[in-house]
């Protein structure tokens, strides 16, 4: 059993409730939009994984650290994790191929600022945008998430909000 704390779209803000939130999890996804390397460097000693890609606005030193996507296995579970993937009924150009061909079970993805929690029935896998952590855009709400995994079981998956912008 694997406990996973996931964000995206911290454009360089960093909120001290990161670590409240994420101090007890095995995992912590990052789907992108980083900003700042120092964002990773503080992620990486809350937890014992950090796992990060980069996003559109990330360059540099974060370029150098976060691919652009990451296939990984965690329990039973197979998991995409990159920052422009769409969702069920949208997914970006070839992504629904890309899910197929590897069999994905879960898909996290970031970008839109929109939280997400959807399943993809044609598929068959839980699709996870945690909308955005940080400051910059136009969500009105920050957002992370906080998810166990259980073998092939997604168990206690909780939103917590950051505050209004």
């Amino acid at each position: 059993m694997k406990k996973i704390g996931i964000l995206s779209d911290t454009h360089s803000c960093w909120d001290d409730r990161y670590e409240k939130y994420f101090k007890d999890c095995d995992e912590i996804w990052h789907a992108g939009d980083i900003g700042d390397i120092t964002i990773l460097e503080r992620l990486r000693s809350i937890g014992p994984t950090l796992r990060a890609v980069r996003g559109n606005i990330d360059h540099g030193e974060v370029n150098r650290h976060a691919p652009e996507l990451l296939i990984f296995d965690i329990e039973d579970v197979k998991v995409l994790l990159t920052h422009i993937g769409g969702y069920p009924g949208r997914w970006s150009p070839g992504m629904k191929q890309l899910l197929k061909e590897n069999h994905i079970n879960l898909m996290v993805d970031g970008h839109s600022h929109i939280l997400r929690v959807m399943y993809d029935k044609d598929l068959n896998l839980l699709h996870i945008n945690p909308g955005a952590a940080g400051h910059h855009g136009w969500q009105k709400e920050r957002t992370l998430i906080r998810l166990t995994i259980d073998g092939n079981d997604f168990k206690d998956c909780e939103v917590i909000q950051l505050g209004k912008e």
